[in-house]
C-alpha cells in the first residue's frame, strides 16, 4: 500500500555575506535583517513547509563556514536539503556574492527566488540570466506564498503555474515576464510577529523590529518612496513585548525611517512602553531613525526618553546647503544645527549620517575643493557635538533619480570594471565634481572620521573604569552618578572601538586592488564621453 505522508519541503533564505570588511560589520554579527525572517516567518506557517534563514554576516559560534568566505552551503545542503532558496538583495554590495551563491544552488537543482531593493527598477535580466529562476518584485509576504504554492503543483514547471500571481519576474522563451504588481501591503496584523529562531546559527543581541513601511521623502539618492502604511502601535508594543518573553530580548532597533510620524501613536506607545519596563523591572535599550524636526516637539522627545530610547540615527547628508539642495532635502545646515542641539539636551545618543561628495544638481555648477568641504564636515560635527558618525560616499544605487541623472551626464562608472560589490558607501563610483578627484574622494570620509575616532578614547575608557568608585561617592544621587558615569563611558568606548574599526577597514581600494579598476573605469567612460 502506497504511503499517504506527503514530503515536507523547505525554502532557506540567505542574506549574502559582505564583499569585504566595512563599517556595517561589527552590528552585522549582532542583528540580522527584518525582510528575510519576514518572509521565512510567513512560509513556515504555511502546510507542508518549513523555513529557516542563513545569514552569512551573522554564522555565529558553529555556523558552517566555506574558506571562500561566507557559509559552506554544499554542506547546508547536504544535511538539511532545502527545495527553494530564496536570497535578500536588499543590499547593492552583496549581490556579486548573491549570484554566485544563486549559480552553485541551480547546479544543485534547487529552485532560486530574489528579491529586494537591488530589483526595485532595474536589474531583472541581470538576475535572471545570473542563477535566479524568479525575481519578487515589491514585498514579498504574500507574493512568496503564491509562488511556492504554484511551484508544489503537479504543473509546476509549465509557465502557466506561476503565471497568474502577481509581482514577480521571470523569463519564458528568452524574454523576461514581469506581471502586474502587487499593492502595497496595508493589513500588517494578518501575519505573524517575525519567528527569530528561524535564523540559523546567528547570534542576535540587537532585534530589528517596524511599525511603519514607505517614506514620503523624495531624497534623489534613495529607493524608498512611497506613501507611509503603518502598523497599530499596540501591534509593535506586543512585537516587543513577545521579543522580551521569548527571547530574552532588550535592545531593539526600530527600522522605520520615520519614528514619530505618527504623533499621538508614537506617544502612546512610548507610555505603554515605559509602564511595561517598570512592571517587570528591567531597562530596554532601543534605538530609532528620526527625522531633525522632530526636535520640535519636547512632549514627543521627553515620552521618548522615558520609552528607554537612548540612541537616535539622524540622516544629516551634508553640512553644506549646495549639496542639500541637489539632495532635495528641504532644510540648511544652519537649521540642522540648532534642532540636534535640542536632541542632545534632551540626552540623546546622536549618531549622525553624513555623505561626502555629493554630485550638483542638474544645471548647476559647485566647484568646492576637498580640503575645504572636509574643513565645513569638522567644524559641523564639533559644533554639533554628535555622539557618533558615519560618513559614506554617494551610492547611484539601480532604480534612483541619483543614478539616472548620473547616467544621463555619462559619469558612473561601468560595472564591468567598477562592479556592484563596490556599492557600498565606501568606494567611488561616477566622476566627481570639479576640482575633487575619485581618490580625494575616497580618503575624505576616513579623514573626517579620523578626528572622531581615536586611540586616545582607550586610555580614556581606562581613566573612566578607574574613576568609577570615586564618582559615584562623590555625588549625592546613585542613579545620576550612574547615568552621566556610564554615558562617559559609553561614548569613549565607542570611539576607541571606531577607531579600531578604521584602522581594520583594509578594503580593496587600501591594499590597491581597487586602483587598477578605478583607472581602467576612467579611461573607459572619457573614451564613452568621446564618442567614436
Amino acid at each position: 500500500m502506497a504511503s499517504t505522508i506527503q514530503k515536507r519541503r523547505r525554502l532557506r533564505v540567505v542574506v549574502p555575506a559582505f564583499p569585504a570588511f566595512n563599517i556595517y560589520s561589527s552590528i552585522a554579527r549582532r542583528t540580522t535583517a527584518l525582510g528575510p525572517v519576514r518572509v521565512a516567518t510567513a512560509v513556515n506557517e504555511m502546510a507542508g513547509w518549513d523555513a529557516e534563514v542563513i545569514d552569512e554576516n551573522n554564522l555565529g559560534r558553529y555556523g558552517p563556514r566555506s574558506k571562500s568566505g561566507g557559509a559552506d552551503h554544499e554542506l547546508i545542503q547536504r544535511e538539511r536539503p532545502a527545495d527553494v532558496v530564496g536570497f535578500y538583495g536588499g543590499l547593492t554590495s552583496t549581490v556579486p556574492r548573491l549570484y554566485d551563491l544563486a549559480r552553485q544552488y541551480k547546479r544543485m537543482g534547487v529552485t532560486t527566488i530574489a528579491g529586494g531593493q537591488h530589483f526595485a527598477g532595474e536589474n531583472i535580466l541581470e538576475a535572471l540570466t545570473s542563477g535566479i529562476d524568479y525575481v519578487v518584485l515589491g514585498e514579498g509576504e504574500e507574493t512568496i506564498e503564491e509562488l511556492l504554492h504554484a511551484l508544489s503543483g503537479d504543473d509546476s514547471r509549465t509557465p502557466a503555474a506561476v503565471a497568474g500571481i502577481r509581482g514577480i519576474a521571470y523569463l519564458q522563451d528568452g524574454q523576461v515576464v514581469c506581471t502586474p504588481r502587487r499593492e502595497p501591503l496595508t493589513d500588517f496584523d494578518k501575519f505573524p510577529f517575525p519567528d527569530f529562531s528561524l535564523v540559523r546559527y546567528a547570534k542576535i543581541r540587537v532585534y530589528p523590529v517596524e511599525r511603519i513601511r514607505g517614506c514620503p521623502m523624495h531624497c534623489e539618492f534613495c529607493t524608498v518612496k512611497s506613501t507611509p502604511r503603518a502598523a497599530s502601535a499596540r501591534r509593535l508594543f506586543d512585537n516587543i513585548r513577545y521579543l522580551v518573553e521569548t527571547r530574552n530580548a532588550s535592545r531593539f532597533f526600530v527600522v522605520d525611517d520615520l519614528f514619530g510620524q505618527q504623533r499621538e501613536d508614537t506617544i502612546w506607545l512610548c507610555r505603554m512602553l515605559r509602564e511595561y519596563q517598570e512592571t517587570i523591572g528591567r531597562q530596554f535599550s532601543i534605538t530609532v531613525q528620526i527625522r531633525l524636526d522632530k526636535a520640535n516637539d519636547p512632549e514627543l522627545l521627553a515620552a521618548m526618553r522615558q520609552a528607554g530610547i537612548r540612541h537616535v540615527a539622524i540622516g544629516f547628508e551634508s553640512p553644506i546647503d549646495e549639496e542639500l539642495k541637489a539632495m532635495h532635502k528641504h532644510i540648511n545646515s544652519e537649521k540642522m544645527l540648532s534642532l540636534v542641539k535640542v536632541f542632545r539636551k534632551h540626552g540623546f545618543w546622536v549618531h549622525g549620517m553624513f555623505i561626502f561628495g555629493y554630485p550638483a544638481g542638474p544645471g548647476k555648477q559647485f566647484a568646492m575643493p576637498v580640503n575645504e568641504r572636509v574643513k565645513r564636515f569638522r567644524r559641523f560635527i564639533r559644533k554639533s557635538g554628535i555622539d557618533s558618525v558615519q560618513v559614506l560616499l554617494p551610492v547611484p544605487l539601480p532604480g534612483t533619480e541619483l543614478r539616472r541623472r548620473l547616467q544621463e551626464q555619462g559619469r558612473v562608472y561601468p560595472l564591468e570594471d567598477v562592479g556592484w560589490q563596490y556599492y557600498d558607501g565606501n568606494f567611488p563610483l561616477f566622476e566627481p565634481d570639479a576640482p575633487v578627484t575619485p581618490e580625494e574622494l575616497q580618503r575624505a570620509g576616513k579623514r573626517i572620521m579620523s578626528r572622531v575616532y581615536r586611540f586616545r578614547y582607550a586610555i580614556l575608557v581606562a581613566a573612566s573604569i578607574l574613576s568609577f568608585p570615586v564618582l559615584l561617592f562623590s555625588l549625592h544621587r546613585l542613579t545620576a552618578g550612574w547615568n552621566r558615569w556610564y554615558r562617559r563611558w559609553e561614548i569613549r568606548l565607542i570611539r576607541f572601538g571606531g577607531w579600531i574599526t578604521i584602522r581594520k577597514w583594509t578594503s580593496d581600494f587600501q591594499r590597491g586592488n581597487f586602483l587598477p579598476q578605478l583607472e581602467k573605469a576612467r579611461v573607459h567612460l572619457s573614451a564613452t564621453r568621446a564618442g567614436p
